[in-house]
């Protein structure tokens, strides 16, 4: 009994100690964009060259261009507009989508995202893994907000009659994005399509002419 229960705590602490917020080791470790240094992340600057524009970012009211093929556009505030987020695991960022603008199904391998609609109506979805592939999928209205868990496949769309401006929020400086299709279809070199042709249930000349596209 007694080292059933030692196990059952030596469990438990190892759950306790596995869920943990990593912190900073110093206040800021504002990003040196001329460093030649290759690490995870981006080196530090000398602390006595810091200034508060290194934490400043201006226009985010102003909408973005959706004048291209998905009718959206994306206006990012991240390290590399705000040297004072390196290290800091935060992204955030103006999406404007023009009536019947989309972002098409994608992942962010290193990010939990919250979205929030500012104005407009947004269709957000997102599918988990398998086997279930379930989808949960809301259309927000302005004041809205709707969490997209890491990792996962999603999309937004405008299903509103006039443009959607939304802010989105990710626990990343970095957090990569990987475009289903573009990364299916659009890898250089190119997948076989016959393989892709077996996976997808498409006949090859279908595949071939997807790639193409891409």
């Amino acid at each position: 009994m007694a080292t059933t229960i030692l196990l059952l705590l030596i469990i438990n602490f190892l759950y306790i100690t596995l869920a943990y917020d990593p912190t900073p080791l110093q206040d800021f470790c504002v990003a040196d964009h001329t460093s030649t240094l290759t690490i995870n992340g981006l080196p530090c600057k000398d602390p006595s060259t810091v200034t508060s524009d290194d934490f400043f970012f201006r226009g985010l009211h102003l909408p973005g261009n959706t004048t291209n093929p998905l009718g959206v556009a994306l206006t990012p505030v991240n390290v590399n507009h705000v040297p004072g987020l390196n290290t800091l695991g935060l992204t955030i960022a103006r999406l404007d989508l023009a009536t019947n603008g989309f972002f098409p199904p994608h992942t962010h391998p290193r990010a939990t995202e919250v979205l929030t609609v500012l104005e407009g109506s947004l269709e957000v979805g997102f599918v988990t893994s398998g086997p279930a592939y379930a989808q949960f999928r809301k259309v927000l209205e302005k004041g809205d907000a709707f969490v997209i868990p890491i990792g996962l496949i999603h999309y937004q769309r405008n299903v509103g009659t006039g443009n959607a401006v939304v802010f989105a929020a990710l626990n990343s400086q970095n957090s990569g994005i990987i475009e289903v299709a573009s990364g299916v279809f659009g890898a250089e070199p190119s997948i076989d399509s016959e393989f892709l042709a077996r996976a997808f249930g498409l006949d090859r000349k279908i595949v071939e002419e997807i790639q193409d596209k891409f």
